[in-house]
């Protein structure tokens, strides 16, 4: 078992950063896949970012380039980085770690104003 704890979110204007952050319970070294996924009011959740075990990334389309994730052993965190936000970036926020089993965390609300 593992809770996740995100922080960071907020309300930016368009173009401006957050750095969200994803604070585990226990060590995150053993787990598999650690990914960012969003909400946007009325739509079904999205993966928006992902990182295997072996530090491969996967990021969707629209945040390429613009997004980053990575991860602190030491600190038992995963983070995104958010640059140049867009308005249509605005919904919760979860993260996400897998080893035999999934868990999530509580979400962030990011709200990027125009």
């Amino acid at each position: 078992q593992v809770q996740l704890v995100e922080s960071g979110g907020g309300l930016v204007q368009a173009g401006g950063s957050l750095r969200l952050s994803c604070a585990a319970s226990r060590s995150i070294a053993s787990f598999n896949r650690m990914g960012w996924y969003r909400q946007p009011p009325g739509k079904q959740r999205e993966l928006v970012a992902e990182m295997a075990s072996g530090l491969s990334t996967n990021y969707t389309d629209s945040v390429k380039g613009r997004f980053g994730i990575w991860r602190d052993i030491a600190e038992n965190t995963v983070y995104l980085q958010m640059d140049r936000l867009k308005p249509e970036d605005t919904a919760v926020y979860y993260c996400r770690v897998q080893d035999h089993f999934s868990y999530w965390g509580q979400g962030t609300q990011v709200t990027v104003s125009s």
